[in-house]
């Protein structure tokens, strides 16, 4: 089924049902919601037709059964030319996908965790070579795992040595502290095991405070790997700020940005717009893993654990209003978040000739986003400056300032690397750019 955007054939019959839950016919193809200007596609220099085909990618996913729906949104020089509902949010359920659809945003919250320190970078708070442990003391004296030397009996699986510098927060912004991690690393095992430590009534703080005792995987600054380090981003804005993660993001930049659907956790009269999540059968077919209920982890109580890892929950258009803002160079309809020159910084590359494997070879990392650094070894048709991040519920999005283009796509499947329908959305949006 495709819950298509809105044609001005069917404004008519459909504008009170429309008008219910804030979707009206506003041109031939898009529908109307406050807080996203809207444009036709020719009048910023992209193509209606070929902006099509993107739709018909979309609804072929949807066909095979290997995602449940999609909401896409395209936009230009800060006007919404492609906003698009495909198929379902909810199969078993019987609800069709909508604009206004609710999803896990998962790492697609690091970005704005990360905004949230720079905020307070803005106001004098520290500067990116300081040591995390000036707010932070369980950072102090941190150690690195090595491999253990063949002659050399130890009674465990690796040696300690002290680390070469201390964490900085440009570190945990960059994802080059050594912190221990899911992926990969001598530490892994123990990381795991802290994992299993957690209970309910936790905060990121108890999380931070365990994860500072276990062992780097390297020197800090030595190389990229990705982790948990935005938690501690998170925890430092917390504890620089006196107020909880969840408190500054709804008072400095939800509500400013009039973020109305963006969440820690979903509150229970916003269920009705929840997407179910979905994984891949044995035939790669779409299997719900978790259905939109109250027994979500994103919307049931305890609501302490404010991870700015991966904790949010968001609409496409909420999205699209913070990153028009960073587009803007830090404003939006009269708000001002950031300065352009912070966005310069927090979007430039960092980690030199890193590899930064999770995204590939062409890409650096900036100051909580993925940037494409050469356009050839990345294969993507977004510029080289473009800034980037995903999800991993599937979302992703990207921010193209030499294009003025921005792209978003939701939907909820997991794991959801054996489907290509990511970088079909950035082929989909290029190929349409006519001027």
């Amino acid at each position: 089924m495709k819950a298509s955007v809105l044609r001005w054939s069917s404004v008519c019959l459909l504008a009170v049902a429309a008008a219910a839950i804030g979707l009206y016919g506003a041109s031939a193809d898009l529908p109307v919601m406050d807080g996203v200007p809207t444009a036709e596609p020719e009048a910023v220099g992209m193509s209606s037709a070929r902006l099509e085909r993107l739709d018909g990618v979309m609804q072929a996913y949807i066909d095979r059964e290997e995602v449940a729906g999609v909401v896409t949104l395209v936009a230009r020089r800060g006007k919404v030319v492609n906003f698009s509902a495909q198929g379902h949010r909810d199969v078993e359920g019987g609800k069709a996908m909508t604009h206004d659809t609710i999803f896990r945003m998962a790492s697609m919250t690091k970005p704005i965790a990360s905004v949230a320190l720079m905020m307070l970078y803005e106001e004098g708070r520290f500067q990116l070579r300081d040591p995390i442990s000036k707010w932070l003391p369980e950072f102090a004296d941190m150690q690195v795992a090595i491999p253990a030397p063949e002659q050399e009996r130890l009674t465990g699986a690796y040696k300690l040595v002290p680390a070469a510098r201390p964490i900085t927060v440009q570190h945990v912004l960059t994802h080059t502290a050594g912190l221990a991690n899911t992926y990969r690393g001598l530490t892994q095992p123990d990381f795991q095991a802290m994992n299993a430590e957690r209970q309910p009534h936790d905060t990121v703080g108890d999380m931070v405070e365990r994860l500072a005792k276990l062992p780097l995987n390297f020197h800090p600054g030595d190389r990229w790997e990705y982790g948990r380090a935005t938690d501690v981003v998170g925890r430092l804005v917390e504890v620089m700020s006196g107020k909880t993660l969840d408190a500054f993001f709804r008072e400095r930049i939800f509500e400013p940005l009039d973020m109305r659907d963006t969440h820690f956790y979903l509150p229970k009269s916003k269920l009705g717009r929840f997407a179910a999540l979905y994984g891949p059968g044995d035939d790669g077919k779409r299997v719900l893993t978790e259905p939109p209920t109250a027994d979500s982890r994103f919307v049931r109580e305890p609501h302490v654990y404010f991870s700015g890892a991966g904790g949010l929950v968001s609409t496409a258009r909420d999205y699209f209003r913070f990153h028009q803002m960073m587009l803007n160079g830090g404003e939006l309809d009269g708000v001002r978040i950031l300065s352009r020159k912070t966005i310069e910084l927090m979007t430039a590359n960092h980690t030199g000739d890193f590899g930064i494997w999770l995204a590939g070879p062409g890409y650096g990392f900036g100051l909580g986003y993925a940037v494409v650094t050469d356009l050839g070894p990345s294969a993507t048709p977004r510029s080289e400056g473009s800034y980037y991040w995903g999800g991993a519920f599937g979302t992703i999005f990207w921010v193209d300032p030499s294009e003025e283009l921005i792209g978003i796509m939701l939907t909820q499947m997991r794991p959801y690397t054996h489907l290509r329908i990511r970088d079909d959305l950035a082929t989909m949006t290029y190929q349409a750019i006519v001027d």
